[in-house]
């Protein structure tokens, strides 16, 4: 399997980094080797002093797909969860100003928190869907679907144009306003519609 991700859909974050929005969305990959193995705490990578959150809506392939009309796109996922796209932001920063690829600051080992995925038909609109992310019971970033630049069709028929879409995928939808560095003992929760979908410590 492989993992999407967007980059830049939410125009407050967009600001937050001082970013040029995009006038597509901006598409990069995570190994399946990123995946932060469940019950496992996330460590702070050797490499990097300033680990950043990224709370994301995410969702599941769960047919094969290519070249999929935004009409259809609804029918290549019916589950839903949230999840961290962890940065080293100091090294993105690093290598963005030579204008180098961002993998070793976004694809790193365990730099990808998948939640516990449910049933899309349980939530009336994708549309409006509230996630947050509490470090330490404090609530750090909070959004809305209904903020997106793209919503999760237009994404799914969007990278299906360049990536055959296959069972098991996983697209991280990107990320709102509030990224912050993590520290060691930091408890990470997730929730999407007051549904807590993960939780984490940080070593």
């Amino acid at each position: 399997m492989k993992i999407i991700c967007i980059g830049r859909n939410y125009t407050n974050h967009i600001e937050e980094l001082q970013n040029e929005r995009p006038t597509e969305p901006v598409v990069f990959m995570k190994p399946d080797s990123a995946i932060l193995l469940k019950q496992h705490p996330f460590v702070i990578p050797e490499f990097s002093e300033d680990v950043h959150h990224e709370i994301e809506i995410i969702v599941k392939i769960n047919k094969v797909g290519k070249y999929i009309e935004p009409k259809f796109a609804h029918k290549y996922y019916d589950e839903i969860s949230v999840g961290i796209d962890f940065t080293a932001r100091d090294l993105q920063d690093k290598l963005k100003s030579k204008g180098l690829p961002w993998e070793k600051a976004k694809a790193f080992d365990g730099s990808a928190v998948i939640g516990e995925f449910i049933p899309k038909k349980q939530f009336n609109s994708l549309e409006k869907l509230t996630f947050e992310l509490k470090n330490n019971n404090e609530t750090v970033q909070k959004s809305n679907s209904s903020h997106m630049l793209w919503k999760i069709d237009e994404l799914i028929s969007y990278v299906s144009q360049f990536f055959t879409l296959k069972i098991g995928d996983i697209i991280f939808t990107g990320t709102p306003e509030g990224v912050a560095a993590v520290k060691p003992d930091d408890v990470l929760e997730g929730f999407l519609e007051g549904q807590q979908l993960f939780r984490i410590q940080v070593k």
